[in-house]
């Protein structure tokens, strides 16, 4: 059984064949010396001596480690197949969250790298994968007791006291695959204006196809209110849609 295997983006929903879920059990290792990128930890020949279950951390008891004193660094890794269907596309790579440096390798290539353990992030890492089996690492440095980086109610201390808790260490929200065409929706932002009776769309893609067009569909109740088809600028585009009534 996955963990957490419901669609993490609720407000963005794709069809079930577009993503795939990599919850469950990876590889791990722990770094304490932090020495893991000298040992070429990244690497399909690195040994990895335990098993975690993503999207838990270390810390916790349901990752299966439930190891709570301070944790420099720690690894991740676990196959990921690939059609060849799949590659005719984009390929993107997704973390809820990762605390707190998080750096990502496909099949020994660094595919990108991220900073901050509370906010999502993402890779297209098409141009690394091959047809088949694909190795996946993840690095995740996190000292929050240097305190060059925020570490909100995170403990400083070994013990939990006051409203500092224990550490949440490496993976800790859930991790996934989507698979999009070569342009793709990468985010949509709606502003409804009552008094003007009117919904104001702004929509960044990636990719830019020759006369590409986005429909939008505004209803209430399942009765469509009003749909329309406007022309896509590169990057993104924004564009007001006028209501004949508002309902409050």
């Amino acid at each position: 059984m996955i963990s957490r295997s419901e669609y993490p983006r609720p407000q963005f929903q794709r069809e079930e064949s577009s993503w795939q879920c990599l919850n469950g059990p990876w590889q791990f290792v722990f770094d304490f010396g932090n020495s893991g990128m000298e040992r070429n930890l990244y690497m399909p020949e690195a040994e990895y001596d335990r098993e975690i279950l993503v999207p838990f951390c270390p810390e916790s008891r349901l990752s299966g480690i439930e190891y709570k004193d301070f944790i420099n660094a720690v690894w991740y890794r676990r196959s990921i197949r690939i059609a060849k269907a799949q590659l005719e596309n984009r390929v993107l790579l997704h973390f809820g969250a990762v605390d707190y440096h998080a750096i990502v390798y496909v099949n020994g290539e660094k595919a990108g790298e991220h900073k901050g353990g509370y906010v999502s992030f993402s890779f297209d890492i098409t141009p690394l994968l091959r047809e088949g089996d694909n190795l996946l690492v993840v690095y995740a440095e996190d000292d929050n007791r240097h305190g060059l980086q925020p570490n909100g109610k995170q403990s400083t201390l070994f013990y939990s006291h006051g409203c500092a808790y224990t550490r949440t260490t490496g993976i800790w929200q859930t991790v996934w695959l989507e698979f999009v065409p070569k342009t793709y929706l990468k985010s949509v932002k709606t502003q409804s204006d009552y008094r003007n009776r009117s919904v104001t769309f702004t929509a960044a893609i990636a990719g830019q196809e020759a006369d590409a067009t986005l429909r939008a569909c505004i209803s209430f109740k399942g009765c469509v209110q009003k749909e329309v088809e406007v022309a896509l600028n590169a990057d993104k585009t924004t564009f007001t849609v006028e209501l004949d009534a508002v309902k409050l």
